[in-house]
């Protein structure tokens, strides 16, 4: 493994600024918050291709991958990757290609992030199913066969979810803290668990500072096993890295992972998702997705009505993105029940 940067490099590949945090009043009503108690972080407008929040991890490993003189990213996922479709749009900004291994049969109709996929040049490889392990085993296959052609590959694990790219994130919790310091509670799916890693390292530096940081609740998806001890690996990795040497040492807080919105598996429709991302189109014209968001927000939702997060509560919930997978024909079946 190649040891961490002093300083990782970064490649800018959005606009520079913060993403905006904007009031969810009319969603906040519905769900019993005080008014301006709720408000959503837009990273889905990071830009890049429909952004997102792996835009954000990408812009340190792609920088990484540029020091290391790699020609090639190597990605993977479910068929509907947000992370894929976002390395395959970082990969073409910085003039590499980009390789996929997608988990689940090819479909019949391509739609959504697989459309992207195409036009963005990515080179796909499927697997017959989805299994966390089996792409991540696959990704590094693929990157010893393009080493043994010739290629110079790089690696990006599934949601490009390493401390590396979690710095990302840690610097996110700056941005989120800077623009709304009385925040208590901060809702981001749990998917990969590198975005809830680095909030987790970012508040948890500010902290060591003497300030006030919210607590981070995560809503386990399903994209992995054991999501908790993938984020509290991650963020120990990448504590240990900024703690090192600086003026007021810190450890990142273990997870809070919230279950009970998975259903039959990852990318798998629930009552519950479908009737969130229907609430907060028209409450607040925010598109969310099936797979991440909707089940991030019907966790939040849950955590709501059980009392976990009270009334007065001042809550963000991160929009990590997702939109171009709604365009896969199959939510038009479960959100309408059209023929």
């Amino acid at each position: 493994m190649t040891p961490p940067h002093p300083a990782p490099p970064r490649i800018s590949l959005y606009p520079t600024g913060p993403t905006p945090l904007e009031p969810a009043n009319r969603l906040g009503a519905a769900l019993g918050f005080h008014p301006g108690h709720l408000r959503v972080k837009r990273d889905d407008l990071t830009a890049l291709a429909f952004g997102g929040n792996k835009v954000r991890k990408l812009e340190f490993l792609v920088a990484d991958a540029i020091y290391q003189g790699a020609d090639v990213l190597v990605a993977g996922g479910g068929a509907q990757s947000n992370a894929v479709r976002a390395t395959a749009a970082a990969a073409a900004v910085a003039g590499l290609r980009c390789v996929a291994v997608l988990g689940g049969p090819a479909p019949a109709v391509v739609g959504g992030n697989l459309l992207l996929d195409r036009l963005l040049g990515c080179e796909i490889e499927w697997l017959q199913n989805y299994d966390f392990d089996l792409v991540e085993a696959r990704i590094l296959a693929l990157c010893a066969e393009l080493s043994s052609n010739g290629a110079k590959p790089y690696r990006v694990p599934i949601g490009a979810s390493t401390a590396l790219g979690a710095r990302g994130y840690a610097r996110c919790a700056a941005e989120i803290h800077a623009a709304w310091p009385e925040c208590d509670t901060v809702v981001v799916a749990a998917g990969s668990g590198g975005t809830h890693a680095g909030l987790l390292v970012g508040f948890a530096q500010l902290a060591a500072t003497g300030v006030a940081v919210p607590t981070v609740m995560g809503v386990d998806v399903g994209a992995r096993p054991a999501v908790d001890r993938a984020i509290d690996a991650i963020a120990g990795e990448l504590a240990a890295q900024l703690s090192a040497g600086a003026r007021s040492p810190f450890t990142a807080p273990k997870a809070w992972v919230l279950g009970g919105e998975i259903g039959m598996g990852y990318g798998a429709p629930t009552a519950s998702a479908l009737a969130a991302l229907r609430l907060a189109a028209q409450t607040e014209g925010l598109i969310l997705d099936p797979v991440y968001t909707a089940k991030a927000l019907a966790g939040l939702i849950a955590a709501r009505k059980r009392g976990d997060l009270k009334p007065d509560a001042r809550v963000i919930f991160l929009h990590t993105g997702g939109a171009p997978g709604l365009f896969d024909p199959r939510w038009v079946h479960e959100l309408f029940d059209d023929p």
